[in-house]
């Protein structure tokens, strides 16, 4: 495992006054105050070269930081990180990473600078031979059943903490093939929370064999990717998908699964286990 700084990180929310304008005849107008979804620049510094500013919530960055190393190739597993530094400073935060030596000259070979948006997953991949591309998930994993997903949707809200303040944010949540969720991350990016996720799972040392994916976002291709480039075999989403999503979930033999609701969920690629096969388990 890195050794890590200790945490230093600004609040995920803070309450900012507003006024509320409550319509009628005539109309009331009234002060209070609300929490706020903080979104903050972290700078990310792999050695002492700066790659991305990513617009992100300043929770769980270690996390986010592993997750985002590994689903931009920058590393290819948990060992290839030997420390991460997180620093806030004045105008964001600096997230200084690391690396194993050969893996840092890798890195430099490669460098590219990327100027980051808040929930984009591709911003400054200049070409399309520069998009990335995952391995199809490996393992023999069965199907999961609908009423894992099921299950899921209905838990989900509990532990989404922050939104529950804010109503502003994305979460990734990390459910074995029962449905129970094990992890959550939140951000004010849907690519953000998931990154957080993924990096949360490997700093555990918890791979992907048995679980799957559930975001509350809609499912684009970089979704799709990264959670391939993690080992998933099914990402679950409230959303739709895009085309190129389908696509490449077929492509890899990931199963994606979307505009998952409380009664009802579509299955765009792959399938899920019939309900013999969820019984027999």
């Amino acid at each position: 495992m890195p050794r890590n700084s200790p945490p230093a990180q600004p609040a995920a929310s803070h309450a900012v006054a507003i006024r509320t304008v409550r319509f009628g005849a005539p109309a009331t107008v009234f002060d209070a105050s609300a929490e706020v979804a903080v979104e903050a620049p972290v700078n990310i510094v792999y050695g002492n070269l700066p790659y991305a500013v990513m617009m992100t919530t300043p929770s769980d960055l270690e996390d986010f930081v592993t997750g985002f190393s590994l689903t931009e190739g920058i590393i290819r597993g948990i060992d290839e990180i030997r420390s991460i530094a997180v620093t806030p400073q004045d105008d964001g935060i600096v997230a200084t990473v690391e690396l194993a030596p050969g893996r840092f000259r890798e890195h430099l070979a490669r460098r590219r600078n990327l100027s980051g948006r808040t929930a984009c997953g591709l911003c400054g991949v200049e070409t399309l031979t520069d998009l990335p591309e995952a391995q199809a998930p490996g393992g023999n994993s069965s199907p999961i059943a609908a009423d894992a997903i099921a299950r899921a949707l209905a838990e989900l809200e509990h532990h989404q903490q922050l939104n529950r303040l804010t109503r502003a944010v994305h979460a990734a949540a990390w459910c074995d093939r029962n449905g129970a969720i094990l992890s959550v991350r939140e951000d004010v990016g849907r690519h953000n929370a998931l990154d957080k996720l993924i990096g949360a799972r490997l700093r555990a040392a918890q791979d992907a064999s048995d679980g799957f994916m559930l975001v509350t976002s809609r499912a684009s291709f970089e979704m799709v990717e990264k959670t391939a480039i993690f080992g998933a075999a099914m990402l679950v989403s409230i959303s739709a998908p895009t085309s190129l999503a389908i696509e490449r979930a077929n492509a890899l033999g990931l199963t994606l699964v979307c505009i998952a609701r409380a009664d009802s969920a579509t299955v765009f690629a792959g399938r899920l286990a019939a309900p013999a096969e969820s019984e027999a388990r």
